[in-house]
This record gives structure tokens, sequence and C-alpha cells, in this order.
């Protein structure tokens, strides 16, 4: 089958609209306040499906019903693990960052551990975020290929520019709008897909259900350990630090929630956006159950990846028009994640690495077309990677984890300092190496394995270092 004319139409329709959003902020970027933070007065809503939506990428969107289909749902406990989390994130960071009006959250770091620390972790989320990017377009980039018979180096090109048109025109202000409207796409794809597997399997879902429970694919609740599965106990330990460095400290997270400007909207967003995860992540893994399901009954190529089965369905088994919105949706996720990262990125090399430049707007526009072009090819790298989730987690495990241990440090702990959370930096690093490329290690446990190396090995490495660095927060902070 090929894509068709009317799902050109409507896929068309989606991608002038969006640039069409960043032409009309593209006047009102008067400074960087505006490009950065929309003038701090961004409603909490939209705020708040823009953040649900930048971190909802299409890793997610396509990925967690193509692991539900090949394993298990083990990764449904994150829908829990989202509304525990929330408390520890509104407690330990927001009050601090709006009570020093930081514009990312690094300027924190800069004060607790001074700015060679600052610079450090600045430069983790750089590259991490760079590498999640890459992911980011290549995974809406392999679905149009599979549907529509492009080459997958024109559709990851095709992809890649257009998020960072309308980026670089129209600052956050364009990001967090694009974000809302393209939230409402995806929450809408993922339903019709639910809805149309569930009249697509003879039996609906009591018989979606039961070939999943047949087939070990509801089997969560594996407590022993076995560091070369999914199971419960290591979704939960994964994504209980995860989501406290995606929500907690990351920049692309960071930079909407102080675009509030307060904290009662900040707690407004995160309360909204942890209902919306235990909803939509459970709604993708009934997805792939019931793709699951429906290919038992129907032809299902055998080389096809289970990253690539949603999108497989979605052109083959719906009508015109439909699969074009629904494809859409793809991009929405993709696009979402994509305009985040370019603007977060280009936001943190300003204010963490250059101080006091004349003209912000201008620069920041030169950097995210930079950073754009920068992503796109790095797409060109994760396609060389078995399964965009296994890419998603090394990028994560190698760069992140180690930030959020400095964050950590500082908050909970009057010893730790720099030059001991260097010394467990090396160290989560080499083990993070060792343990992606010599291991079989399930990636799930990346992370975690970055976190507490960096973070126990930092705090004991501290302790031989008598610092001169007095931890500021004591002072300046309270």
């Amino acid at each position: 089958m090929t894509f068709g004319l009317t799902n050109y139409i409507v896929l068309t329709a989606y991608l002038i609209g969006m640039i069409a959003v960043g032409f009309y902020f593209s006047r009102k970027q008067e400074d960087g306040e505006m490009f950065f933070l929309g003038g701090r007065r961004l409603p909490w809503l939209v705020v708040a499906m823009s953040m649900y939506a930048s971190l909802t990428s299409a890793v997610t969107y396509i990925g967690l019903p193509g692991m539900a289909f090949a394993e298990n749902i083990s990764l449904i406990i994150v829908c829990i693990m989202s509304p525990i989390v929330a408390p520890f994130i509104l407690l330990l960071f927001y009050p601090l960052y709006h009570r020093l009006r930081v514009t990312t959250s690094y300027e924190y770091i800069l004060l607790r551990f001074g700015p060679r620390a600052r610079h450090v972790v600045a430069g983790l989320f750089v590259l991490a975020r760079l590498g999640w990017l890459g992911t980011v377009v290549y995974a809406p980039a392999m679905a149009m290929a599979i549907v529509t018979g492009i080459p997958l180096w024109t559709c990851i090109c095709m992809m890649g520019l257009l998020a960072t048109a309308y980026t670089a025109l129209g600052g956050l202000a364009a990001v967090v709008w694009t974000d809302a409207i393209q939230f409402i796409i995806l929450i809408g794809g993922a339903v019709w897909v639910a809805v149309s597997l569930i009249h697509g399997v003879e039996g609906g879902a009591g018989e979606i259900m039961r070939i999943a429970g047949e087939t070990g694919r509801l089997q969560i609740a594996e407590w022993k350990i076995n560091l070369y599965a999914m199971t419960g106990p290591a979704v939960a330990i994964s994504f209980f630090f995860q989501l406290m460095q995606d929500y907690g400290t990351d920049q692309v997270t960071v930079q909407r929630l102080m675009a509030t400007g307060s904290m009662k909207k900040t707690v407004k967003s995160v309360v909204f956006n942890a209902g919306t995860d235990f909803f939509i992540i459970g709604l993708l893994m009934f997805i792939g159950l019931g793709l699951f399901a429906f290919f038992q009954t129907s032809e299902l190529p055998d080389t096809l990846s289970p990253d690539k089965v949603m999108p497989y369905y979605i052109i083959h088994y719906l009508p015109q028009g439909i699969s074009g919105l629904l494809i859409t949706a793809v991009f929405a996720a993709a696009m979402s994640s994509m305009d985040s990262g370019i603007n977060s990125i280009a936001t943190v090399v300003i204010n963490d690495f250059t101080q006091g430049v004349k003209n912000e707007v201008r620069l920041a526009r030169m950097l995210t077309v930079a950073l754009g072009i920068m992503a796109t090819g790095l797409a060109f790298y994760v396609s060389t990677i078995d399964g965009i989730l296994k890419a998603f987690f090394s990028f994560m495990g190698m760069f992140s984890a180690p930030v959020l241990a400095l964050f950590l440090m500082g908050v909970l702990t009057r010893k730790g300092n720099f030059k001991g959370w260097l010394v467990g930096l090396g160290a989560s690093i080499a083990v993070s190496i060792w343990i992606q490329k010599f291991t079989e290690i399930h990636e799930l446990y990346y992370f975690p394995f970055s976190f507490a190396v960096s973070f126990l090995i930092g705090l004991i490495a501290s302790r031989f270092f008598q610092s001169s660095e007095t931890p500021k927060e004591l002072t300046i902070l309270k």
C-alpha cells in the first residue's frame, strides 16, 4: 500500500500549521527573557501539555507499544512511579528554582558548587539531549520511510529541518503552543488506535487481555533479580531516578515550569503531567497488547521489528485520511521533543556558557539552527543502533544520571563537593561503557547503575578533598 494523496494532504496541512505558529510568535521575540521563557507568563495548562508532549517523544509513542508487543508490560509501572516522584521534585528542587528566578537549572549548581561544576553539568546536559534528539528524529523518520516508501535519509532531513525552523522563529512561546497542539494530536491518535484494535480483534478488549495473559505479557510482578530481563522492580527503580532527572533537574522541563512564573502554577503543571502519564502509558502498553492479538490472525512481515509494528498497522489496516492523522500523531510526538530539546540546549549554551552577550535573540536563533542540523545528523548514527529504546537508555544513562547525582549531592548533603563528584563521574562513565558494550545487561539498568556509581563514589571521594568550596547554598539559598 502507498501513503495516498489524502494522507499527504493531512500531513502537509499539519506541517504548514506548525510553521505558521512559528511565524506568528517570531514578531514577539524582543529579548532573551521572551525567547527563553515566554516572558514568564505562559498559561500553566499549556505549559503542562508542552511538558508532557516534550518528554513523550516518538521513542515513547512507538517504542512502548513495540516493547509490550515483543516482551511484556512491565513499563506499566511507570504509571505509578510518575505520581510518586512528583512530591519529591516539588519539595527538593522547584522552591529553590523559583526563589532564585533561574533561567536554567544549572544556575543552582553555580551557587552550590561554583562555575566549573556549572559548566560540566551543562555540558553533560547538551551531550545527553543531543543524543536524545537523534532518537526522536530517527523514530518518526523510520515510520515515514515504512509507510511512504521515501528513503530514510530524506525523512530524517525533512523531520529535523521542519522542527528546527519554527523553533528558531518563535522561541519558547512557539515551542509551548505547538506542543499543546501536538499533545492533543498524540493523545487523540493513541485513543483512536486503541479503539480500532478493540473493534479489530474478535472478542474485543477481553480477548486482547486473554491472549496477553496466556503469552506471559501481563507478568509484571516478577521480583526475582534478573539483570538480563525487564521485570517490575527494574522498571520501578530505573524510572524513579529517571523521572526525578527528567522533571526535577533537566532543562527541558525546568525551563517550561519556570515559564509559569509561580510555584502554584508549577504544582498544577506537575500534577496534570503525572495524571496524564498514568493514562497515556497504560494506553500505549494496551496498544502493544492489542497489536500482538491482532496479528495472531493477520499477516505480519517476519523482518518487521517491534518498533515498526504500530506504524505498519496504521497504514495497512486503517482507511485513508485516518491513517494520515495517526501518522501525524507520530510526527507530533517527535516534533514536540525535537523543538523542546534544541530550544533548551540553546538556552543552556547562552545562559551557562556565554553570559553578557549582545543580541541574545539573534544568537539563540543561530544556535537553534546549528543544533537542529547537528541533531539531524545524529539521527543517522541512531539508525545503526538496535532499537530506539536502547538508544534512548544508552544516552540518558551515560550523561544524565551523573547530573542527577550532583544535584542530589547538593540538595541532600553538606559534605559533597565538585571534586569528589568528578571522581564519581569518571567511574560512572567507565561503568556505563562497560555495561553497554561488553555485557547483555538489560538497558533498563543503565540509568540506575550510572546514578548509583556517580553518587556513591562521589560522596566517598568528597571526603578525601578538603574542599575550599563553601556550600554557598547554605548561606545564599536559605
